[in-house]
């Protein structure tokens, strides 16, 4: 018996083993080194990830690889969370991503942000603190590593446009665990480097011959190092360094690694520079521009003055041709007609103004005696009246006051207790003055005076009831 076969085209298979290989594993993190980046047209991310046993063909699309915030290089080092896949056109095996990160650097960023957020609470970041770069600077502080790319850059760039400038190079560690602080410590020395140097030209200037040091302050320094990755560059990412900039009195470029590369140490400084050649260029402007500007002022002021000198000719000229100078004798006489001629003016003024015076005063004395004479009748009417009207209200009053004294009198009387006794009432005290109430008051063998109303009686009491 002959059993049937099934066939399954290439497809076929390609699509069942991918469909098996994507539902068994999930997605899953996946840490290796890049190989053989490229970046297609469509935005797609095409590499390889290995390590040291094995590799891997990868794919990150457009959608996903837009939230990565570093450039992918051969090289670097990553974690990738990706799906296991497999491309049907040609059988191969992949990983689709998801997400990539530097490795180690999902912590260091936590790290950073972290830091980001404390230092811009506490105002480091604050665009009023910081500090304008100088226009010509004389001397410029460089704080790198000495053997490094970015100072040779640093000093290519400032010799080419300013020749003349001094270069003060403070040597760091700009990667590994000491660097932070070496930075620091390099920021620190060279402010207190200008602080003595201040102190010395204040004592040259009041005349002291101690020292005559002909070394210059700092006016600007350049704090940085050439690219690299997070990890190379986290130095600058460190608190000490952050606060040895926001310290600083020089005013602080920071140019550290490449242009999308952004450190604690760019917030902090007074400006940040892409790259050292570019602090380079943002300190000094190139002499061949700032010679132009200087002739182009120089002719400027040169034309100003011309202008000025020719105007003031032709005032000169005009003032000597003037009326002024030519005839004084006559414009004298002339002032002095016209002087007369006021005086003479100005005494009539007077004296008529004297006679208008004089008439008004007199007619303000007529009105004033008419107006006290009829003031002083109408008082004396008034007053009369007024006396009038007071002795009326005076003897109002004491009529009211004589009918409350009788009211009063009358209501006096009547509470009098002694008024009831012509009624044929008595009041009876004891020989000690008591009111006698009740008969419990007085005891057989007491003495008790009796007031009548027209006069007393004196009992002794024999018997009570």
């Amino acid at each position: 018996m002959t059993t049937k076969r099934q066939i399954y085209s290439v497809a076929e298979v390609n699509r069942k083993a991918r469909m098996v290989l994507e539902s068994s594993m999930g997605e899953l993190w996946v840490e290796g080194e890049l190989s053989r980046v490229v970046v297609h047209g469509s935005g797609h991310w095409y590499f390889t990830l290995k390590d040291e046993g094995a590799s891997v063909s990868c794919a990150m699309f457009s959608r996903d690889n837009a939230n990565v915030h570093f450039v992918p290089k051969d090289g670097i080092k990553v974690q990738l969370l990706a799906r296991p896949s497999l491309y049907e056109a040609n059988g191969r095996y992949q990983l689709i991503a998801s997400e990539m990160e530097e490795d180690g650097k999902g912590n260091l960023q936590e790290q950073f942000e972290k830091l980001k957020v404390k230092l811009a609470e506490e105002g480091l970041f604050d665009e009023a603190r910081k500090k304008s770069l100088p226009v010509l600077p004389r001397k410029i502080g460089v704080v790198t590593s000495p053997t490094g790319a970015a100072i040779r850059d640093i000093i290519n760039v400032l010799t080419r446009r300013f020749p003349n400038l001094e270069i003060l190079l403070a040597p760091v560690m700009v990667q590994g665990p000491t660097a932070a602080k070496s930075i620091a410590a390099a920021i620190d020395y060279l402010n207190k480097r200008n602080v003595e140097q201040a102190s010395r030209l204040l004592l040259e200037q009041g005349g002291s011959k101690r020292d005559a040091c002909p070394t210059l302050p700092i006016d600007v320094m350049i704090v940085g190092r050439g690219g690299g990755s997070i990890e190379d560059l986290w130095c600058f990412n460190e608190e000490v360094v952050a606060r040895a900039i926001y310290e600083s009195r020089i005013p602080v470029i920071s140019a550290v690694g490449h242009e999308i590369d952004f450190t604690i140490a760019d917030f902090t400084a007074d400006v940040r520079a892409p790259t050292p050649s570019a602090a380079a260029e943002l300190t000094v402007r190139e002499l061949g521009d700032l010679e132009d500007e200087i002739a182009l002022i120089d002719r400027r002021l040169k034309q100003s003055l011309k202008t000025m000198a020719t105007a003031f000719r032709l005032r000169l000229n005009r003032s000597a041709h003037s009326y002024v100078f030519r005839e004084p004798d006559n414009l004298v006489r002339q002032y002095r007609q016209n002087i007369q001629s006021l005086e003479t003016r100005m005494g009539d003024l007077l004296k008529l103004e004297a006679q208008q015076t004089s008439q008004q005063l007199e007619r303000a004395n007529v009105r004033i005696t008419h107006l006290l004479q009829s003031g002083v009748q109408q008082v004396h009417q008034r007053v009369d009246e007024l006396g009038m009207v007071m002795q009326h209200r005076m003897e109002q009053k004491a009529e009211q006051d004589r009918q409350t004294l009788r009211r009063l009198e009358s209501q006096l009387r009547m509470l009098n207790p002694l008024s009831v006794l012509g009624r044929g009432y008595s009041l009876t005290r004891k020989a000690d003055g008591t009111m006698v109430r009740r008969k419990e008051d007085i005891e057989v063998g007491d003495a008790v005076i009796t007031q009548l109303a027209d006069g007393k009686v004196i009992s002794t009491i024999t018997e009570k009831e």
